[in-house]
């Protein structure tokens, strides 16, 4: 009972905080829920999954409940009207397991995206900073890597700024631009042995480089993944796209709020979507901020900001009538 109800009844507060319609009971190994029909339904659907996902070995943490209770609730109380997947069936999905931990995904969209990057060649994931966009990608691409579906990582990004200068940085142009590809270098060794990531990038089996890198290219056999692809023109998207070769993935992620290209320049990341949407073989995975698996602050922050966004459109549009 201490690993479903929590050390000190803690999942068990979360559950009741949920629920204020219903009242739980637990007397020794039972537990019994009395309230509205409809809460008293879901609680008994959230044990059932708690205890699937224990069985598995995993345990609950107060994070993983709140995440199913939210995927319950979505799913329109089991009215056929939601999604298909189960709590248990999000929270137990393994992509890669590295060095005593297991990375895999925490929300119902970032499932529906790790499926999506095995099921088509190219997938854009659109959303917000925290949502896991990136690090599920480069999860995908050591997966595919260490199976053996791709000879080689290839993890590029645009060098441009968010307020800063490349040419204020001191050393050489490598030196300039590792600053920008360091949250790609820390992922990489938060999935593979660190001792391992100099070898393989010495041999060409990963490859960090900048999006300006890729110009002239055509990419076999390889698992690509562009990040921060927001700040990327409209002819840099272009460019990058048609570098796709034979048994190759393509990964884009970015978040069209955060847009850093100077003077107002069009997003290639907010073009792509216009110009590639319903086309055979692409998929466009739309995270949002109840998606963030950061400090549970950050999804306050992003859905703060886009409400200040929309009002401050609003009013603009008020004034120009």
């Amino acid at each position: 009972m201490v690993t479903v109800l929590g050390s000190g009844d803690a999942l068990l507060r979360v559950i009741e905080k949920a629920f204020p319609k219903a009242d739980i009971h637990v007397r020794g190994n039972q537990v019994s829920a009395i309230g509205d029909a409809a809460e008293v339904a879901l609680i008994q659907r959230l044990f059932d999954e708690m205890m699937l996902v224990l069985r598995t070995g995993q345990p609950m943490t107060e994070d993983a409940v709140e995440r199913s209770i939210a995927m319950l609730k979505a799913s329109g109380n089991g009215n056929g009207n939601g999604p298909e997947e189960t709590p248990a069936e999000v929270l137990t999905q393994n992509i890669l397991s590295s060095r005593g931990r297991t990375i895999r995904p925490k929300t119902l969209n970032q499932k529906r995206y790790v499926d999506a990057i095995d099921k088509n060649t190219i997938v854009f994931g659109i959303g917000p900073a925290g949502t896991g966009k990136t690090y599920l990608a480069m999860a995908k691409a050591v997966q595919a890597l260490q199976s053996k579906q791709v000879s080689r990582i290839i993890l590029t990004r645009p060098a441009v700024e968010a307020g800063e200068r490349l040419g204020f940085l001191p050393g050489t142009l490598f030196d300039k631009i590792d600053p920008y590809l360091r949250p790609l270098y820390d992922a990489l060794h938060d999935m593979l042995d660190p001792d391992s990531i100099p070898r393989l990038m010495a041999a060409g089996t990963i490859e960090v480089a900048p999006l300006a890198y890729m110009r002239g290219r055509t990419l076999n056999d390889a698992f690509v993944v562009l990040d921060e692809a927001q700040n990327t023109t409209a002819e840099q998207m272009k460019m990058f796209l048609t570098r796709l070769g034979f048994d190759s993935k393509i990964v884009v992620t970015g978040d069209i709020t955060q847009i850093d290209l100077p003077g107002g320049a069009k997003s290639g990341l907010r073009e792509v979507q216009q110009i590639l949407d319903g086309v055979p073989d692409i998929h466009f995975a739309r995270l949002t901020s109840e998606d963030v698996v950061r400090h549970k602050l950050v999804g306050r922050i992003v859905d703060a900001y886009e409400k200040y966004d929309d009002g401050q459109q609003a009013a603009n549009g008020h004034q120009r009538k």
